[in-house]
């Protein structure tokens, strides 16, 4: 795979790696959509099955090409820049996007929702009653994460492991929201701006020459936080892909069932119309986070009016459904041509 990879090849890995990445942080979306609809899941699945310990041992005995070339290092290396330069560049512009164009946004992700389980479905002609039952489980599932309520935001570092962990999970498994899990485990903000904006500083920091932060006990318990939810995130990474490694090549019919069935769970998460419902203290007012910002309870979903803004809305519904297609078309161009 790797000596067949073009120039061009490798650009595109570089902008799919920032697609994951800006998936992964949206709630509700999943970078593992990214990876199924693209055509290079199977190979991100099994790239990273293969960070098990052979691959260490030739790590530790300091065989460092063979240690990049068993584990398909350029693949995953291009991929995960990608996602990294995603995390502090797109996943802003997210942020922004989010804000003021909240509806819009939304509505960009329920079309490449609905695009995807288009194309996952059109070609798997493997319907049985075992196949069936999974998509139904999917659906359940995915339906009913997404009516839970969140719990409190909890920085016990073992339980930023365990988030680390379950997190992951968006990048492996198409249509689980890994950043949707974290709302509902309390620890969206925690874990995925006030760490990561902890770091950003930092990293400014060190670059003006600024060690003040050495001093500051709250930085360091953000970054104290971001290391251990970057060894559960790795943990969860090696774990998960070597269970869906196996499960794909022993029962794959019945794992991309159940995959369409998260996928089409999950439209109850990214659908545009919802208000967003706070918590409350006894007293009526508003719960704030450690940030200040009123702590989400739910969200609530309507049937819209036929206003301007629903009309546009609809029309970015479309633009997502397009966004699938095309990835969909440049991922059947890929794959002939390294066939």
């Amino acid at each position: 795979m790797e000596s067949t990879r073009t120039f061009r090849d490798k650009v595109f890995l570089i902008l799919k790696g920032l697609g994951m990445g800006a998936a992964n942080k949206v709630p509700g979306v999943s970078g593992g959509v990214v990876a199924f609809v693209a055509g290079f899941y199977e190979e991100f699945i099994y790239s990273l099955r293969k960070i098990n310990a052979k691959a260490f041992k030739l790590l530790i005995n300091g065989r460092y090409k063979s240690f990049y070339n068993y584990v398909n290092g350029r693949f995953l290396s291009l991929l995960f820049f990608g996602m990294i330069v995603s995390y502090f560049s797109i996943s802003k512009v997210l942020d922004y996007l989010i804000k003021y164009y909240e509806l819009y946004v939304w509505s960009v992700f329920f079309g490449m929702i609905i695009g995807s389980i288009y194309y996952i479905n059109k070609d798997f002609k493997d319907w049985n009653y075992k196949t069936y039952l999974s998509l139904f489980i999917g659906i359940i599932l995915g339906v009913g994460v997404s009516f839970l309520s969140p719990a409190k935001e909890n920085d016990n570092l073992w339980f930023v492991f365990f988030c680390g962990i379950i997190s992951v999970s968006g990048m492996t498994l198409p249509g689980f929201s890994g950043s949707f899990i974290l709302i509902l485990l309390g620890n969206y903000v925690l874990l995925l701006v006030e760490s990561v904006n902890a770091l950003y500083d930092t990293f400014f920091d060190l670059i003006s020459g600024d060690f003040g932060f050495i001093t500051n006990p709250e930085r360091l318990r953000m970054l104290k936080v971001l290391v251990v939810f970057t060894l559960g995130s790795l943990t969860g990474l090696i774990t998960f892909s070597n269970l869906l490694s196996y499960i794909l090549k022993h029962y794959k019919s019945i794992t991309i069932s159940a995959i369409i069935g998260f996928i089409i769970g999950s439209l109850g998460v990214v659908w545009p119309w919802k208000k967003t419902i706070y918590k409350l203290s006894e007293t009526g007012s508003f719960l704030l986070d450690s940030r200040g910002e009123k702590v989400v309870e739910n969200y609530k979903r309507y049937i819209p009016e036929l206003t301007n803004d629903t009309y546009y809305a609809i029309v970015f519904i479309f633009v997502g459904i397009a966004i699938v297609l095309a990835l969909e078309i440049y991922g059947q161009k890929t794959r002939k041509e390294h066939a």
